[in-house]
């Protein structure tokens, strides 16, 4: 493949939950192909070390806090990106929250709102934002969210963060639909468990993993990397007939 067909030189991105794993990862392959990234976390002083990696490939960085919870924030978040950057081209859905592990039947209603509310409507509306921006631009535009196999086929004890990722692929799903003609691409990744802090109570559950790992052909989980990696082919003229799609990373684990 002509390495071109990777770059994104001159182009605006925004990764939402960027401070670290998955969106750390491709935060920073965004930037290293070539693109100026906004990245946003609850907390603005935790994405110092994103940005100043951004900052050490040649790309500018925009750190932003915004709470995936707090529409307010998100919509000042999204102008901040339109008034520094002039314009979009890039947006990955990640900021996600799963608070416990529990059978869905002891979920509390408010437990139920609180994944729910971040992990689909903060998706929504973040996407329903930049997808006006990429329209008015009139030359096009790439969303990836973040799922989870989980979306595909649910785990006892994560049934309602299962339920909100079903959702998220469905939101992909009815979006690449409607922002096609305007030469939007959406698309998800659906990975199974990652060696990040957001995961780590799975795989550093030892008898979970050689349950997991025995029925999964790679016998090993992922690499946020790896995620990134994905995500960049998704995002650039390598993806360019793509959309629509829910792309599982799953070491086989479906087969």
């Amino acid at each position: 493949m002509d390495a071109s067909f990777l770059s994104l030189a001159g182009k605006k991105a925004l990764v939402t939950g960027g401070s670290r794993g998955i969106g750390k990862a491709i935060a920073l392959a965004l930037a290293d192909a070539g693109a100026d990234v906004a990245v946003s976390a609850r907390r603005l002083e935790s994405l110092a070390e994103t940005a100043a990696a951004i900052e050490a490939m040649g790309r500018r960085a925009l750190p932003l806090a915004a709470h995936n919870r707090k529409p307010e924030e998100l919509a000042a978040m999204m102008a901040q990106v339109a008034s520094e950057f002039g314009r979009l081209d890039i947006l990955v859905n990640n900021a996600a929250t799963n608070p416990v592990m529990a059978h869905l039947v002891d979920i509390e209603e408010r437990t139920f709102d609180v994944i729910m509310d971040t992990n689909l409507k903060g998706y929504f509306l973040v996407s329903q934002a930049a997808a006006k921006m990429m329209i008015a631009q009139g030359d096009g535009g790439n969303i990836v969210n973040i799922s989870s196999v989980g979306g595909v086929s649910p785990d006892k004890g994560l049934g309602v963060y299962c339920i909100s990722k079903a959702a998220i692929n469905m939101l992909t799903e009815a979006m690449a639909l409607e922002l096609g003609p305007h030469n939007i691409r959406v698309n998800a990744l659906a990975p199974g468990v990652v060696r990040t802090r957001f995961s780590q109570a799975l795989w550093s559950n030892e008898p979970l993993m050689e349950r997991e790992l025995a029925q999964m052909p790679l016998k090993r989980i992922a690499e946020p990397e790896e995620v990134a990696q994905m995500a960049l082919a998704l995002l650039s003229g390598a993806g360019a007939y793509i959309t629509g799609q829910i792309i599982v990373m799953d070491g086989g684990s479906s087969l």
